[in-house]
């Protein structure tokens, strides 16, 4: 039987000194190594902003530490990773002497620990102190085992060292900023890719669109919402394979055509077989899966048709739920010819709620897919008396991809 651990203890007793931070980096613990590295008390550091109780050196014109650490802890929030800092020179202030500062070398890391929501719910702040070493390496050596060329090489080495230390730091801070821009870019890209401005017109209608961990927010998921007068709705949600630029340049074709298909034919199944011929002809568009649905919000009549795509929900009054099921063919350009595809229909109340989705959603590496599919429904099911937006919401984080997950996500929820 495996014994009892007492993490508390453990961490009070851990050598290295560790601060733990809440995402509003206001220290909330810190072990007696860390105590005893600043010198210290629990009273003087709990509840106090970190930068409240560790400010510049205001007597060091180039004191960086505030700005260097700050930048490591809000790249670990907005990133969820941790992030090791360069060699940082970050004087601390004496205790019980006010405005006045020790000069202090740290070694700092920062590691997130994650909540059930996948959010950051408190940074470990771990540092080894190297002030000792860097001051013994500074020191000159007795003047009997010394020579001047060795001070000399000594004090050379070490400056370069340190030179090249702030150099890298730089260089990574120059890098990060280069793709903090890139992925800017390949936001506004991917936002412009799926503007609906039918959307703007249904507060009833909550879209969500969530890239791949790791992605540079650009993918092959994609959702449509377009109104055809004068009483019916078009929703779609598409798959494209892949990830990256070239699997949302292909989402940005498929869905285009799309859009205009259902915009010219009656049926969903016959928008699908247009985008299927079209699909064929565009490099990287084989095996994309997509669910076209029509509502007739006048004959309270939904009809839709699936190219290999995980079925819309339909969320009756009671939580009743109606997998959309009844028409999925192949995903696009997989077939050799032309075959007309299915289509099906099913009534609803107002009141029920329809909702459209990626396999992003449902899909584990680890379980089967109906797995997946069950807790959705169940979900739904239990939660189905709330609006659009907050079951929006409360869908992607019971099923753990609130802050995204390993791939992409598109979530339509339409309130009936």
């Amino acid at each position: 039987m495996a014994a009892q651990v007492d993490h508390a203890a453990l961490f009070a007793a851990t050598p290295s000194p560790y601060l733990v931070l809440g995402p509003d980096l206001v220290i909330v613990d810190v072990n007696r190594a860390y105590l005893k590295a600043t010198g210290r008390t629990r009273e003087d550091l709990v509840g106090q902003h970190i930068f409240q109780a560790f400010p510049d050196n205001p007597g060091d014109p180039n004191a960086d530490g505030v700005r260097n650490l700050g930048v490591s802890l809000h790249r670990v929030l907005a990133t969820r990773r941790p992030d090791t800092m360069a060699l940082q020179k970050y004087d601390i202030p004496v205790a019980h002497r006010p405005g006045v500062f020790e000069e202090r070398w740290w070694s700092p890391v920062n590691t997130p620990v994650l909540g059930p929501d996948g959010q950051v719910a408190w940074i470990i702040h771990r540092v080894e102190d190297l002030t000792g070493y860097v001051k013994a390496r500074q020191a000159v050596r007795p003047a009997e085992v010394r020579t001047d060329t060795d001070a000399d090489v000594t004090e050379s080495l070490e400056a370069e060292l340190y030179a090249r230390a702030r150099e890298l730091q730089l260089l990574n801070e120059e890098l990060r900023q280069a793709h903090t821009r890139e992925r800017e870019v390949a936001v506004t890209l991917q936002e412009a890719m799926l503007h609906a401005p039918d959307l703007a017109h249904h507060r009833d209608i909550a879209v969500r669109y969530l890239p791949a961990i790791g992605s540079l927010n650009v993918c092959g998921d994609w959702y449509d919402v377009v109104d055809i007068p004068p009483d019916r709705l078009a929703l779609a949600v598409g798959d494209v394979i892949g990830h990256g630029l070239k699997a949302a340049a292909v989402m940005g074709m498929l869905r285009s055509a799309l859009s205009a298909a259902i915009r010219a034919l009656e049926r969903p199944a016959q928008a699908l077989e247009v985008l299927g011929l079209y699909a064929r002809s565009i490099d990287g568009a084989l095996g994309t899966t997509a669910a076209k649905v029509i509502v007739d919000q006048r004959s309270l009549l939904i009809t839709y048709s699936n190219a290999g795509h995980p079925p819309p929900v339909l969320v009756h009054a009671g939580g009743r739920i109606e997998l959309l099921d009844q028409a999925t063919d192949p995903p696009l350009a997989t077939r050799p010819q032309h075959v007309p595809r299915p289509q099906a229909s099913a009534q609803y109340k107002p009141g029920d709620t329809l909702v459209l989705y990626t396999d992003g959603l449902i899909e584990r590496r680890d379980e089967d897919i109906d797995t997946g599919l069950n807790r959705l429904t169940g979900v739904l099911a239990k939660y189905s008396h709330l609006g659009a937006e907050p079951l929006a919401d409360t869908v992607l984080a019971r099923l753990g991809v609130a802050s995204g997950g390993r791939d992409d996500v598109a979530l339509i929820v339409v309130r009936l």
